[in-house]
């Protein structure tokens, strides 16, 4: 959870090239998709972590639940770390890089009910979305449409996600 948060404290390295974002621009969207990027894999983690784990009466369907948000969220991490490096940038995806930077709140690693890992996995896909949500904001306000769009399209699938699971620990 941004401990040391090394992804601010590099002065970042920018390779110019022909996208024509201004270099501020370019710098800010790093940053943001970096920090999405981080948490994205910390996220794809969690939904693995739940998958291997849960027990209990709902086993099968949670199990196969939390293997399509590890699925689904796959394909969003490498798309965060492509725009980073079209606009220039270094995506740093390493499992350490990602454990030092992610914002999501620590796994519970030892909970097994699925009732937790709902509540857990719902927290951190909820957590994520909101961020995602502050990321189109301020992408869009400094002019990337493009970044925007991109994270408009992974918070609608983040935010279907959440509802999925959600369900799971809802009454009527």
């Amino acid at each position: 959870m941004n401990k040391n948060n090394s992804a601010t404290k590099e002065k970042m390295q920018i390779i110019m090239n022909k996208n024509n974002l201004a270099l501020e621009v370019k710098t800010q969207v790093i940053e943001i998709l970096q920090k999405t990027l981080s948490a994205s894999m910390d996220l794809q983690s969690h939904a693995k972590q739940a998958h291997w784990n849960v027990k209990g009466s709902d086993f099968y369907s949670l199990h196969l639940l939390f293997d399509q948000v590890s699925t689904e969220v796959l394909p969003f991490i490498d798309e965060i770390a492509e725009r980073i490096v079209q606009l220039g940038g270094i995506a740093k995806g390493t499992i350490r890089f990602t454990a030092e930077n992610t914002f999501l709140i620590e796994y519970p690693l030892e909970i097994q009910a699925g009732r937790e890992h709902v509540e857990a996995l719902s927290n951190s896909l909820a957590n994520f979305a909101s961020d995602l949500r502050q990321g189109i904001n301020k992408t869009t306000e400094i002019g990337d449409a493009g970044t925007a769009d991109l994270l408009t399209g992974i918070s609608r699938a983040i935010e279907k996600l959440l509802w999925f699971v959600e369900a799971h620990n809802q009454s009527h």
